[in-house]
């Protein structure tokens, strides 16, 4: 097995400071670590539309070069439509396509061929002139047999992949670029949907992740903003109802939760621009649209329906702080959701009749991926008014801010609201905030505590 090949440390720590003004080191080098650590043909595969090596190609090359540079080889899968468009007229030849797909006629098979070759070769060519490693592969990775000849010409269907080329590429530390043009056994060229190829080669493959660049950088809401991640467990059949979505999105979503219902749970889609392909790998806050299938949210109205050492492992983890011993008999809980996998969790208590968010906890690894947003989501559904305190530092508050109706600073705590519209509300939110009891002890005090016990006894 190959692993990602690493690059030296000098290498790393430059690149860690250069990308130090997206985010904090941190969270960087937990990205790296994390990808690193895969096989290097299961780090990602990179879906590139014809638009984007038309208009985008400087991006491209260099997002694609530093991804080479700490150490990551992606897979590159190309197509070249708008560029076919052009060529296809120039020559006459009239664009047929049926459910989506070109007609591709002997005539057409010869400029699809001559076409895909020069838009690899160019992606290729302009990697090495920025010094990155690049294989030009146009042929011999998909074997395809006629999709219908009668309807669609010689349009393939994929029916086998082979990785020896890949492989081969990634072992000489190049970035494989491949062409979807299709070969049946007997060696016939056959144009192939480049989604439908890199579907295929995902299938195969099963990388950590896939990416789509496009000009968007993203998938959009109704405001034509771009939505930062979707969480499928909780998220599909709310979007796909939605009456925004058109025809377009509503294929791309299907087509990813199909896509991500046949790979580990670990792996994500990710939709952005070429240039912001970094800031989307490496920080939490990611710059485009990430969809993963995500985690069922456990819904719970009492303590012993929720696994509680899984629990308290999640928010001292979250935290860095280690839970009170008595925390579950003095909290009464109002309402718990929690993601399947205890990654996750939004815990709400009842003071006076108002809810109070007393623990929104959200693992390291989990962080990136939307999973907190989700259960979040899941809790405001249900929860139409909210109060809850945050220390003044901490790294969540600019969410807090944006989820809030208010905010009223103490001399310890941020105290936000959403839903409280009588000013007694607030400032009976306000006075609980004040005066509550920290549940939380650091790891430091409780040592001592342990230690003047001991020597008590």
């Amino acid at each position: 097995m190959s692993t990602v090949q690493a690059p030296n440390t000098q290498t790393r720590q430059t690149i860690v400071r250069l990308l130090s003004s997206m985010a904090s080191a941190k969270e960087i080098s937990q990205y790296l670590k994390r990808f690193s650590q895969l096989d290097a043909k299961r780090f990602a595969v990179v879906k590139v539309g014809g638009a984007v090596l038309r208009d985008d190609l400087e991006a491209l090359t260099s997002s694609l070069a530093f991804l080479q540079q700490v150490g990551l080889t992606p897979i590159v899968v190309h197509g070249a439509g708008p560029q076919l468009d052009e060529e296809l007229s120039g020559a006459g030849i009239e664009k047929r396509t049926v459910n989506g797909l070109r007609v591709t006629t002997p005539e057409a098979l010869a400029i699809v061929r001559r076409v895909f070759q020069a838009s690899n070769l160019k992606l290729v060519e302009a990697l090495q002139a920025v010094d990155a490693r690049a294989t030009s592969i146009t042929s011999g990775v998909f074997e395809a047999e006629y999709l219908d000849r009668d309807t669609y010409g010689l349009v393939g269907e994929v029916k086998r992949v082979n990785l020896a080329p890949i492989e081969a590429s990634l072992q000489a530390g190049s970035i494989p670029v491949i062409a979807s043009l299709g070969e049946t056994p007997g060696g016939q060229i056959l144009n192939v949907n480049a989604d439908f190829a890199a579907n295929e080669l995902v299938q195969v493959l099963q990388p950590y992740k896939i990416i789509f660049l496009t000009g968007t950088g993203g998938l959009l809401d109704e405001q034509g903003k771009v939505i930062d991640s979707i969480n499928l467990s909780t998220e599909y059949g709310h979007l796909i109802a939605q009456p925004w979505i058109n025809g377009g999105m509503r294929v791309k979503l299907e087509q990813i939760k199909d896509l991500l219902d046949d790979l580990p749970l670990a792996s994500s889609v990710s939709i952005t621009r070429p240039s912001d392909l970094a800031k989307e790998l490496f920080t939490h806050k990611g710059s485009g649209t990430l969809v993963r299938r995500g985690e069922r949210v456990l819904r719970a109205t009492a303590w012993d329906q929720l696994d509680r050492e899984r629990l308290r492992g999640l928010i001292e983890s979250s935290f860095g702080r280690l839970l009170a011993p008595d925390y579950f008999e003095r909290t009464r809980l109002l309402r718990a959701y929690v993601s399947e996998n205890y990654r996750t969790a939004v815990l709400l208590t009842d003071e006076g009749g108002l809810p109070y968010l007393d623990k929104f906890a959200v693992l390291d690894d989990a962080q990136g991926e939307g999973l907190g947003r989700a259960v979040w989501q899941v809790m405001r559904e249900e929860t139409p008014k909210l109060f809850w305190r945050s220390r003044h530092h901490n790294a969540v508050n600019h969410f807090y801010y944006a989820e809030s109706d208010g905010c009223y600073k103490q001399e310890k705590w941020k105290v936000f609201w959403y839903g409280l519209q009588d000013f007694d509300e607030i400032q009976r939110a306000v006075a609980h905030c004040a005066e509550r009891a920290p549940t939380l002890i650091d790891r430091a005090e409780a040592d001592r505590a342990a230690g003047a016990s001991g020597a008590a006894a």
